[in-house]
């Protein structure tokens, strides 16, 4: 799942560590979100676009489901 969490991470000047903390995640939690290689839980991403003050849709770009 694609996300603009880097982008808008580095435009407020935030390290992956900083980030992390306002979520309460880890930096590698983060670093995994931002490299599309972890899907955050809906809880996280809704923690994550609250933080960005962005819906969920607005900050992570969903793909269409191959369970269809």
């Amino acid at each position: 799942m694609k996300n603009k969490v880097k982008q808008l991470r580095e435009q407020l000047g935030l390290t992956q560590a900083q980030l992390g903390q306002k979520v309460k995640v880890s930096r590698q939690a983060i670093n995994a979100i931002e490299k599309n290689k972890f899907d955050p839980s809906i809880w996280l991403a809704y923690d994550l676009a609250n933080f960005f003050n962005m819906t969920i849709e607005e900050l992570f770009e969903f793909e269409e489901s191959e369970r269809k």
